[in-house]
């Protein structure tokens, strides 16, 4: 696979400094159940990596230190890490937000049975990816029988009360189809809500918008079909001032499988390291074991790329969906 890593590590992106912690996002590993084309982890079955007990521990020594406001929790699937739901319950004893990040056909995967009742339970809000509301483009980005397996999982979820009681939220993630930007964020959520209840009676909280990042198994497709300097010039011509102060890295920690620390989950997945000055190379990565208090990295540079074009074009994109209205 063709990797844009060493296109990306020379930038004149805008200088960013952190403004605080108030997300932990931790990935929990890169196995998963199904091989997303869009996927910027390169998650799938035959991935075996995935977060030990132990760090585990780690990662929840560091919430009920730093009183971190929102856990979100990622892969692959994190459903499918055998520590997922210890995870859940200690940071939901704790009174933290937990976010899954679902792709909905895991709730019908062998073993996973009662895994829709256990996030209702601990109130888990569900943030799940569905990159289309009409079948083909979601099987065309995400494979065979997804798009069917995904409507039956939001309409269980709906039975449950996502997406219906205030307790529980559901919300969906939108990916665009090859290398183009997302439409406008709240036309298309209304395309979604509408066509969604029309046709199958589903209801969700909100539609995050997210840009596809030229990383991983993307940049990889980008590369081999010859559009990858006509995707960065895009981004780069989109690029939108209004949306640095809004940036996700900017506000939120990416912890990996292995407990090592990242300003976001993009440059985890090209083993960019956080920047730190008390370390002697910008390539040496630290561990939670050893973070300080997280009040100490406000002002910290954040280590950027070509690739933050990405999350600062048109609307903006974080894994909150857009950044301007």
């Amino acid at each position: 696979m063709q990797d844009t890593r060493p296109l990306l590590l020379e930038s004149d992106f805008p200088h960013l400094e952190r403004a605080g912690v108030q997300t932990l996002q931790v990935n929990l590993g890169y196995v998963c159940n199904l091989s997303c084309v869009h996927c910027h982890v390169n998650a799938g079955p035959n991935r075996t990596e995935s977060m030990g007990r132990e760090t585990v521990e780690q990662v929840l020594a560091l919430v009920a230190r730093e009183r971190v406001e929102l856990l979100d929790l990622t892969g692959g699937a994190p459903e499918l890490n055998p520590h997922f739901r210890y995870l859940v319950e200690t940071a939901r004893g704790m009174g933290v937000r937990v976010m899954d990040r679902c792709n909905l056909t895991v709730l019908f995967e062998p073993g996973q049975e009662e895994l829709a009742n256990f996030l209702a339970r601990q109130q888990v809000e569900i943030t799940a990816s569905l990159p289309c509301y009409l079948e083909g483009n979601v099987e065309q980005q995400r494979g065979k029988g997804v798009y069917a397996d995904s409507i039956r999982a939001i309409s269980l979820l709906n039975d449950l009360g996502y997406g219906r009681d205030p307790k529980l939220r559901l919300n969906l993630v939108y990916n665009p189809i090859g290398a183009v930007l997302p439409p406008p964020q709240a036309a298309l959520q209304q395309d979604y809500r509408r066509e969604l209840q029309r046709r199958f009676d589903l209801h969700f909280n909100e539609l995050f918008t997210i840009t596809n990042m030229p990383i991983s198994r993307f940049g990889a497709v980008l590369l081999a079909r010859g559009e990858y300097h006509a995707y960065m010039q895009l981004l780069r011509d989109n690029f939108s001032a209004a949306n640095l102060p809004g940036l996700m890295c900017r506000n939120t920690l990416s912890i990996d499988w292995q407990g090592y620390v990242y300003d976001c989950d993009f440059n985890q997945m090209l083993d960019l390291p956080m920047l730190d000055s008390s370390l002697l190379s910008t390539d040496r990565r630290r561990h939670i074991a050893d973070l300080p208090p997280i009040g100490d990295l406000v002002g910290n540079s954040i280590r950027t790329g070509e690739h933050c074009y990405g999350c600062a074009a048109g609307q903006g994109s974080s894994c909150g969906g857009a950044l301007e209205p």
